[in-house]
């Protein structure tokens, strides 16, 4: 099976040759290494590049596990130069697993990194550069620093609805259905059986993430970490900070973990791409709240595989799956909070604290959106709708919903919106 994923290989073909090393970036086994490996590679070799131009190593290949020392990496591809002329191409998977070594040359002891081996090759014209990895901190951090402001990221995100369509034989309800249960996740789509799709998840989180954050950020209580995770899927897109964690745990642990581990714990999940931070932003004050924040899975299959898939609470999945697909789309996303003073039933003063679930940021432009699964009653929508009336300016409003058909505007002028339209076409906001 073969998964187009055009928007990411547009990305890359149009940074080719500009002097600048790729980064191609995102949770593991989300389609990077198919991306450059397959469609990229495919796109070169039908440009008439000769196969013997590209040169590919994955660091993650015991046949290849000598490369993680930059200086026989360096040596490697500088030889292979020697054998192949013309303009060439290297592909390098999963950076991340690179080693630090020694400097033969420097008394002091230092280190040479992938860096320095990357940033050698930079000042040759005849070779361009793509790389891979899974740690957002070696890499998109150090762009400007490392790379000497010589790289540009790509950042990879599991399927799409749009990418999740195109590759199975549904119509798009009963794939939408599947797709907030089994999330995108590429080689998910491999398996035709449910209960294969469950353990193929599962395994993920289980053995691939949580295995891969306690090795390589030697975390010393990996049972606190598979904690945080269970607890940050359980409540997706529901207020809490590292303080809620730490309590809602000290009633279950016999040596409960400190705020402060906590807190580094969540940094470890946000930097292998796993979860996602919404910060809080106060419409009227233009300022950010320091806590409590939401936190968003990068894929809702991965939720819900390490929930058990049982808490198939459809609301909160699909306002994680919007997110999800605004972040993709490139936007800054934030929630929103908007504040007002109301009189109560006795007459006296209260205030009120409500929430806008995203507010989006684009390209110098706002936009207000609500996610809605069902708005059955005039009760239910005027509840969405309030937080709209109450943020003091004029930019768009949207409520993304499941239960309409095509796009309508109310009477103050909010669009109400079909999740299918706003997933398949990024034109309709």
């Amino acid at each position: 099976m073969e998964i187009k994923r055009d928007t990411y290989l547009k990305k890359i073909t149009s940074l080719m040759w500009n002097g600048q090393v790729k980064i191609i970036t995102g949770i593991r086994r989300c389609g990077k290494s198919y991306l450059l490996k397959n469609l990229f590679r495919r796109y070169l070799l039908e440009s008439g590049v000769p196969d013997e131009n590209i040169l590919i190593i994955e660091l993650d290949d015991i046949g290849q596990i000598k490369y993680r020392n930059p200086l026989k990496l360096s040596a490697y591809v500088m030889e292979w130069m020697k054998k192949v002329p013309g303009k060439r191409y290297l592909f390098i998977d999963e950076i991340q697993m690179s080693d630090k070594v020694k400097n033969p040359h420097s008394p002091d002891g230092a280190k040479i990194t992938f860096y320095d081996a990357l940033n050698g090759f930079l000042h040759r014209d005849d070779l361009d550069v793509y790389i891979t990895g899974s740690n957002s901190k070696m890499l998109s951090s150090d762009i400007k620093t490392e790379f000497r402001g010589r790289g540009d990221e790509v950042r990879i995100h599991p399927l799409s609805f749009a990418e999740y369509l195109s590759a199975v034989d549904q119509d798009k309800r009963d794939a939408f259905d599947d797709y907030m249960r089994f999330g995108g996740m590429p080689f998910s789509l491999s398996y035709s059986e449910k209960t294969a799709k469950e353990a193929y998840l599962k395994n993920l989180i289980d053995e691939v993430y949580l295995k891969d954050i306690v090795e390589r950020c030697k975390i010393e209580r990996p049972d606190v970490m598979g904690k945080i995770i269970d607890y940050l899927c359980s409540t997706i897109g529901s207020l809490t900070n590292p303080n809620n964690i730490a309590s809602a745990l000290s009633r279950e642990e016999k040596s409960p973990a400190t705020v402060k581990t906590i807190a580094a714990y969540i940094d470890h999940l946000e930097d292998a791409y796993l979860f996602s931070e919404a910060k809080r932003y106060d419409i009227k004050g233009h300022t950010y709240f320091d806590y409590p924040q939401k936190y968003y899975c990068e894929d809702i299959g991965l939720r819900n595989a390490r929930c058990g898939f049982r808490q198939q609470e459809e609301t909160h999945i699909m306002e994680n799956v919007i997110y999800n697909e605004l972040v993709r789309r490139g936007y800054s996303v934030d929630v929103g909070v908007v504040t007002s003073y109301e009189r109560n039933k006795q007459g006296h003063q209260v205030r009120n604290v409500r929430e806008i679930d995203f507010v989006v940021n684009c390209s110098g432009e706002r936009l207000y959106i609500q996610s809605a699964y069902a708005l059955p009653t005039e009760e239910k929508r005027n509840a969405e709708i309030k937080p709209f009336s109450l943020t003091g300016d004029s930019f768009r409003k949207i409520i993304i919903r499941k239960d309409v058909g095509e796009k309508w505007f109310d009477e103050n002028g909010i669009m109400n919106l079909s999740i299918y339209d706003f997933l398949l076409d990024p034109e309709t906001i």
